[in-house]
């Protein structure tokens, strides 16, 4: 699989590639992940026809989603195991922080404040701010789906890779909650999507159980 065959190098710059690569590298992804989610956000916007200087933050932000835990440099984000309740309040900051390197970066405003946002849920449970529903803007919506959905189909340190079947059963399950449902919908109506493809080994992995929140 071609983690950037939909994805064009030039719109985002050299820059923030390089910095996706260190952030994936730090989170011990054992393939491309900011890519891919950059890559499932844009397809995800086009369905409902984001401009394209909107869709250029949105591909920027899924590049640097995560440099807040990059920057934080905590062990416990790698290692193996569950995170301890002091790890989970630590962790919440990592999208203020993500928004401060973005920044510092030279993204846009509206990319900071997605990475700011993609950890918000849609039933206003998420962090750091508690949006609800269509108070978090859509473009971030989007990202939390992709940033999901490119996580459990990839290893981590923790846990194996579900299959797609699997991770899709999951975004559904979450749908309403997390998730956006129309978010979640345009997800699943995508189709040929190299991106999508499952890094499992197994065929079935079905007993895996994300304990650690949903996403990257």
């Amino acid at each position: 699989m071609s983690a950037t065959s939909t994805f064009n190098d030039s719109v985002a710059g050299e820059a923030f590639l390089r910095l996706a690569a260190v952030s994936d590298q730090f989170e011990r992804y054992a393939n491309p992940h900011a890519v891919r989610i950059a890559a499932i956000a844009d397809e995800i916007a086009k369905l409902v026809h984001i401009g394209g200087e909107d869709r250029r933050s949105l591909r920027v932000a899924a590049l640097l989603h995560d440099l807040g835990e990059t920057a934080m440099e905590r062990d416990y984000i790698s290692r193996p195991g569950a995170l301890t309740e002091e790890n989970r309040i630590d962790l919440a900051r990592h999208p203020v922080i993500g928004e401060q390197e973005t920044s510092r970066a030279g993204a846009s405003r509206a990319a900071q404040l997605l990475v700011r946002w993609h950890h918000e849920w849609w039933n206003g449970c998420g962090y750091p701010d508690a949006l609800r529903g269509e108070e978090i803007p859509l473009a971030a919506r989007i990202l939390r789906v992709a940033d999901s959905y490119a996580a459990l189909t990839d290893r981590r340190p923790f846990r194996p890779a579900l299959t797609a079947p699997e991770a899709r059963q999951q975004i559904i399950q979450w749908a309403g909650i997390a998730f956006d449902p129309r978010v979640v919908s345009l997800f699943l109506s995508l189709d040929r999507l190299p991106e999508l493809e499952s890094f499992a080994e197994t065929a079935s992995v079905a007993s895996t159980k994300v304990t650690t929140g949903l996403g990257g």
